[in-house]
């Protein structure tokens, strides 16, 4: 069961002169410094999965030679990574490139030996990753299996022993009791050869994968039938899926689409397979497939939107000695940031740099980090840039600091972030600076958002706050104006920006939630982006909507110059709107292994919970599954009250459950109440640092009534 030429002719690559390349593989010398060079023989495996390492190092495990093809965000040709930039411009570009791994992994920077070994390895590896991302999820499962079947055949004869069976096992992260393990290894081995073959391991995977949970579905949707007629597949989209389209152009459209079996396709019928492909795909996922794409009205007044924004986009750790990066801009732009934030100070040779003032961050060229925002923004957006800054009040400066030349500016936004003085003083003992100097030419180019101090609230005949001008507030003082002025904060928000920043303590780079701000109608809620945990999941989850464009229009009662609404004190009006959210939480698939040791299997618990205003939150659990990540089962079902949908967000959470410390995390993906869809489906888990993980599923049922 070769699993790599599988993967080569199921993709019609077998002739592949790339991949061909890939497979013989090449010396490559990694760079890591201006004296850091070695030479590095790097090959693809069989399986077109992973990747081999081999080095001259003595006591390296083999472990840590290989890495998987899952774990690449991607992979760039020239000098388009820091390291190469700084370390290897003495080397032509096209024989330089570098792999970025999706997780905190540092980036390989490689050289190849000639431009067309480069080209092998660049066109090559974007190949299989383009390939692995298009695969349905039976193609992922059946790679996924089959790759664990090599690690398992530790012979290589292509026959499974039983012990190899239980490696095998282990490998799908499933314990199974040894008495049971034989039993259908017995059942299995049809020839009796105390191992099993092609045909006898395809059986023995079949019962493995058996989803007993989509056999009941598809039995109370077929009735006694083998095959799901048309009118049976619309009863079963309209009554159990809720979908609003349900008719049979859908559901033909999706026999077209799922079904397997071309006899059954003929026959305008959908077998059990073909229902579990639909189940698996993004129709039948629980975020809405209609929100996947832009869907809102994009022509209304930039302040009636919530924009992903990031604060210290600079920053891939704390705020104090951490390493500044150009590469922190290009991750937080690729996880559809669109509000950067951008440090300038005076550097050698007039060249402006980048670095979080008075800290020891490291520095970055202002030009670099331009170059980068060039490159990496313009995905989607319209090619427009707003700049947001302070603006010279063509002020003289008191006697005594500098001439009249010297023009200078008050700097409203590091005022307000020196509030958490204490912060700075720790670090460099410098007395507070009030006055700023601040280049014309800047100065000039700011427009809409000018940078201002907050004056309060506008009262009616009190001429207020321009359009054009935007405030920054620290996280304590916009909860603070929340709970004593709600309403006139949210009216504030309807016609005018404001940008929210993580307080000064926060030296660890650490997030607060971001819901009440969005709550308040806050647009500019700035998050570290290169922190993971619950914080940045509900961020990306709330930005998935709306295509993940990165703006996401806020609800008709938060955009109202009139609106009486305050979250923490919720008054009748048109957000009240009453729901009743039921979820059953059925099972798992393939949640992935967290723990390294090679004998440990999960035992997973998952939490449901709800984020939204403080009457709405809510979290419930499971029980525990022991030893089984491969398919758990809970069946267990929660009932939550939602009271303003319109701000509530849903988040399944899966962990592995630990006794002595705390919970390992292994999956969760949230989802706005309003993206959520009703209905048998699956849920597909990100990993902690927001990426897809490739199999990794709970089955849940969905129903939100009034």
């Amino acid at each position: 069961m070769d699993s790599g030429g599988n993967f080569l002719t199921l993709h019609g690559l077998q002739d592949d002169k790339d991949l061909q390349a890939l497979l013989k593989g090449s010396q490559l010398l990694k760079v890591k410094s201006s004296s850091w060079r070695r030479e590095r023989f790097y090959k693809l495996q069989e399986d077109c999965k992973t990747i081999w390492q081999e080095s001259r190092k003595v006591m390296r495990t083999p472990e840590s030679q290989l890495f998987s093809i899952e774990d690449i965000q991607e992979v760039r040709m020239g000098h388009r990574t820091e390291g190469l930039e700084k370390f290897a411009r003495d080397v032509p570009e096209d024989r330089c490139f570098s792999i970025v791994f999706k997780d905190q992994r540092n980036t390989l920077d490689l050289i190849a030996p000639s431009p067309a070994d480069a080209q092998h390895w660049v066109l090559g590896l974007r190949k299989i990753i383009h390939h692995s991302g298009s695969m349905d999820q039976r193609q992922k499962l059946q790679h996924w299996i089959h790759s664990c079947l090599r690690k398992a055949d530790k012979n290589k004869d292509n026959k499974m022993s039983f012990k190899e069976l239980q490696n095998f096992l282990k490998e799908l992260n499933i314990q199974v009791d040894d008495s049971y393990a034989w039993k259908i290894f017995r059942e299995c081995d049809h020839s009796q050869t105390d191992s099993l073959e092609d045909e006898e391991i395809e059986a023995f995977y079949k019962m493995l994968t058996q989803r007993a949970e989509i056999d009941r579905t598809f039995a109370e949707a077929a009735g006694s039938g083998e095959t799901l007629s048309v009118d049976q597949l619309v009863t079963f989209l309209r009554h159990q899926q809720r979908e609003e389209a349900a008719g049979p152009a859908l559901a033909l459209s999706l026999i077209e689409c799922y079904e397997p079996s071309e006899t059954a396709k003929a026959q305008r019928q959908m077998t059990k397979d073909g229902f579990l492909m639909y189940l698996l795909s993004a129709d039948g996922s629980a975020f809405s497939l209609a929100h996947r794409r832009v869907y809102q009205d994009m022509g209304q007044p930039l302040s009636h939107y919530l924009v992903s924004s990031s604060h210290n986009t600079y920053l891939l750790e704390d705020q104090l000695t951490g390493p500044s990066s150009t590469e922190a801009y290009i991750r937080a732009l690729c996880k559809g940031c669109r509000c950067l934030e951008l440090d300038c100070w005076d550097g050698p040779n007039q060249e402006p740099i980048i670095y979080h003032g008075y800290t020891f961050t490291s520095k970055i060229l202002f030009c670099d980090v331009l170059r980068a925002i060039r490159d990496y923004a313009f995905k989607q957006l319209k090619g427009k840039i707003l700049l947001k800054g302070k603006k010279l009040g063509g002020l003289l400066p008191p006697a005594g600091e500098g001439g009249p030349e010297a023009t200078v500016v008050s700097d409203e936004d590091e005022a307000a972030e020196m509030e958490d003085e204490a912060v700075r003083s720790r670090v460099q003992h410098k007395p507070k600076e009030d006055k700023l100097r601040l280049a014309q030419e800047l100065s000039d180019m700011v427009i809409y958002c000018k940078s201002v101090h907050f004056g309060g609230f506008s009262s009616p005949g009190t001429p207020g706050q321009a359009f054009y001008e935007m405030a920054s507030f620290s996280e304590n003082r916009a909860l603070r104006l929340l709970q004593e002025s709600g309403n006139s904060f949210i009216r504030h928000n309807v016609g005018h920006l404001s940008r929210i920043y993580p307080a000064g303590w926060r030296t660890d780079s650490s997030n607060y939630s971001p819901v009440e701000m969005w709550n308040g109608g806050c647009q500019i809620v700035a998050l570290n982006f290169q922190t993971p945990g619950p914080e940045m999941d509900v961020y990306q989850g709330r930005f998935q909507d709306n295509g993940a464009c990165g703006y996401v229009l806020k609800p008709a009662f938060l955009r109202d110059p009139n609106t009486t609404f305050n979250p923490r004190a919720l008054a009748q009006g048109p957000w009240l709107a009453r729901k009743r959210l039921n979820i059953r939480v059925i099972s798992g698939q393939q949640l992935p292994k967290v723990n390294k040791n090679k004998n440990s299997i999960v035992d997973p618990k998952v939490t449901v919970e709800i984020y939204g205003v403080s009457r709405d939150v809510a979290s419930r659990q499971t029980a525990v599954i022991t030893n089984n990540g491969f398919n758990p089962w809970w069946d267990t079902e929660f009932a939550f009250e939602v009271v303003v949908p319109d701000l509530a967000l849903v988040r399944f959470v899966v962990e592995d459950y630990d006794a002595s410390s705390k919970n390992d995390f292994i999956g969760q993906s949230t989802i706005p109440l309003n993206s959520l869809k009703q209905g048998y489906r699956h849920v597909h888990l990100l990993s902690k640092n927001g990426d897809q993980h490739p199999s990794a599923t709970l089955f849940v049922k969905i129903s939100l009534q009034d």
